[in-house]
């Protein structure tokens, strides 16, 4: 069967996995990816076929993937989160005319926005958007300006990819940028190693959070103008009681 699935596996537990990630896991002769997402699954599949590549290789793995299935096999590339979010999906996809005889499915999973918000509370119950601090792919002006359109149209913002050893002011100068149009004292929270062992959870303001020390494995979340703190978690009102 000439098929690539393309898996978000959610945030790594085994637990997180959805029903439709498993079937097409299983499916799978092959697995492929990020050599962390493969390790998260081995123990699932620990006689499974499986090739990775280290980060910055992507495209490279995808086009194996896709001469993979070209073949006759069935292969699974695998995403942490959700494969349409920051994941594989769309460079396999654009690879699509030059493999006209491979079909891909897009197998969706829990992105970091949705189980870190819940470990959080509810900070995402209104309008949201969710931006990357990574400047790999996208230039950091381009950055800034999507960051300060947010916080101009106060939107609760989930930040991905919020630093790095070689982007380690990345936060701070993302803080400064919204703290032009949001106050220092916004409900902001963070969450490392979302559904994993370890996991932390911190609620904290937009002043607090620009000297937190965070790493790659953490979320971050920056609240409205409506956002609240409830109970010791983040709380975004939809808007239910003026309803009433």
């Amino acid at each position: 069967m000439n098929k690539v699935y393309v898996v978000g596996i959610g945030p790594g537990g085994a637990d997180q996995i959805t029903p439709q990630a498993r079937e097409a896991m299983d499916r799978a002769e092959v697995l492929c990816g990020y050599t962390v997402y493969i390790d998260l699954v081995r123990p699932l599949y620990p006689d499974k076929e499986v090739f990775t590549t280290p980060m910055t290789r992507e495209r490279e793995r995808c086009r194996r993937a896709m001469e993979t299935a070209r073949s006759g096999r069935t292969v699974a590339m695998l995403c942490s989160g959700d494969a349409g979010v920051y994941g594989m999906a769309g460079p396999l996809l654009q690879l699509c005319p030059e493999f006209p005889e491979v079909e891909v499915e897009v197998v969706p999973g829990v992105t970091a926005a949705l189980s870190g918000g819940a470990a959080l509370g509810a900070p995402l119950m209104h309008d949201f958007c969710v931006i990357s601090l990574s400047d790999l792919l996208t230039p950091w002006e381009t950055i800034e300006s999507r960051l300060l359109c947010a916080a101009r149209g106060d939107f609760s913002i989930c930040l991905y990819n919020p630093s790095s050893k070689k982007r380690a002011d990345y936060l701070r100068r993302a803080c400064d940028i919204l703290l032009r149009e949001k106050g220092p004292e916004t409900v902001c929270g963070w969450v490392r190693n979302i559904g994993r062992e370890g996991q932390e959870r911190r609620v904290l303001t937009l002043s607090e959070l620009r000297e937190e020390t965070v790493d790659m494995f953490t979320t971050v979340f920056i609240g409205s103008s409506a956002t609240r703190t409830v109970s010791g978690r983040m709380v975004t009102p939809r808007g239910y009681e003026a309803k009433a």
